[in-house]
């Protein structure tokens, strides 16, 4: 009778266990987060804030940061702006550092590597008349534990690029995030520790690069409604090249993903980098500026020669200096000669040399001036647009001209097509 009632009583404990249960389900508390969420102000925050020549609001939007409890540090990435961006801003309590490279992208980047905080949030330089909430508002998915990567939604409708461009692709490609309002907005909320294992595109591409990242990395998304907000409006030929460079990151990772399988478009990205090459590229870029500057990338910019370092770093170096001796070429004949030389050699290798360049003392600094003096400042090479183009973005310069290689599959195809 007595071990009866024993089972009994066990069996009877198990059932009140598994009611309960049932009733009052128990909450999963991650080690790690459990002092978050009982304690929301004992998150740590980094506001990042990429800008070029943002000195209109660039101080309103330091001090709007500032203003909230949460923020301990707000990091202006200048990209090396010729107004008063970064004066400004150390002025208004941020830290500011400069960009390693031209582009929305690279700053992003530099700003994630030297915070000191596992939050981070993106803002722009540009924002006005943000909501008082916007931060706490941000930051509640990721405290809560419902999201790992979190967008703004704002007031007014998408731009051009994200209703003619980005939304009607995602349908296609990325029906899972179809839903998102501003799939290129550039206010995003998440951890450090995700952001870091996720690759920041250079341009206009890196927001939405950003978003596809995440969610091929399994994180969670949450889009949240800061109410209106106002931006700088883009002019048209920006708003064209957007476009193209989002449409260019989307098929990527479409591709990645395999959902995608169309050869043509490693060409359709091609065929975009000459495009950029284009003297019509260059003179959409003038913005009421009528005076140039030229400088020459090989021995002026830098002591090194571009194809020289580029044949050392290929093995091709004897090849070479062969060709660069030989006085019976004219140029173009030499040029040509040069190319077939490099036929077969990888889009990263042209890359890993042109970052690899020095750059002379204070080169940056008179491109800089003389932008401010009202210039257009560009780099000519008797190389290539690949090497010109990354030391243009390098020093900060408006466009490059060189000879254009043609690739395939990230792979040199054929001879330069000139454009000396």
């Amino acid at each position: 009778m007595f071990i009866f009632l024993m089972r009994l009583w066990r069996q009877f404990k198990h059932y009140l266990r598994v009611q309960s249960e049932r009733l009052f389900p128990a909450k999963l508390v991650r080690p790690d987060r459990k002092k978050e969420s009982s304690k929301p102000d004992s998150i740590s925050l980094s506001v990042i804030v990429p800008a070029l020549n943002e000195e209109r609001q660039i101080s309103s939007v330091i001090a709007f940061a500032l203003k909230d409890k949460l923020t301990k540090e707000v990091i202006v990435v200048d990209d090396s702006s010729i107004d008063r961006t970064a004066e400004l801003a150390k002025q208004s309590g941020a830290r500011v550092i400069r960009s390693s490279m031209l582009g929305k992208g690279a700053s992003m980047h530099d700003g994630l590597m030297v915070a000191q905080h596992e939050y981070i949030l993106y803002l722009d330089g540009d924002l006005k008349d943000l909501n008082e909430n916007l931060v706490a508002a941000m930051l509640e998915p990721l405290q809560k534990d419902r999201a790992d990567f979190v967008k703004a939604k704002f007031g007014r409708g998408g731009g051009r690029v994200t209703e003619l461009t980005a939304k009607p692709m995602l349908k296609v490609f990325f029906p899972e995030l179809a839903h998102i309002n501003q799939p290129l907005g550039g206010i995003i909320a998440a951890k450090a520790s995700l952001l870091k294992n996720l690759h920041f595109e250079n341009g206009y591409g890196v927001d939405i690069g950003l978003l596809l990242g995440a969610f091929q990395k399994g994180a969670r998304i949450a889009e949240v409604d800061i109410g209106s907000l106002e931006h700088e409006s883009q002019p048209l030929h920006d708003l064209t090249y957007m476009a193209n460079e989002v449409a260019r990151v989307i098929h990527f990772y479409s591709k990645e993903a395999g959902r995608l399988h169309v050869e043509q478009i490693s060409e359709m990205y091609e065929m975009q980098r000459q495009a950029s090459a284009s003297f019509d590229f260059i003179i959409s870029r003038q913005k009421n500026r009528d005076k140039v500057l030229l400088l020459d990338m090989d021995g002026t910019i830098t002591p090194n020669r571009f194809v020289v370092d580029l044949a050392k770093f290929t093995n091709t170096l004897e090849t070479l200096d062969a060709l660069l001796d030989n006085p019976q070429d004219d140029s173009g004949t030499r040029s040509q000669k040069i190319a077939e030389i490099f036929k077969f050699t990888h889009r990263n290798q042209f890359e890993k040399v042109a970052m690899g360049l020095p750059i002379r003392s204070g080169v940056i600094e008179l491109v800089n001036e003389i932008k401010r003096q009202g210039f257009m400042v560009g780099i000519v090479s008797d190389s290539y647009f690949i090497a010109a183009e990354i030391m243009r973005r390098r020093i900060f310069a408006d466009f490059a001209i060189a000879h254009v290689l043609h690739f395939q599959d990230d792979i040199v195809t054929g001879p330069t097509a000139h454009q000396l």
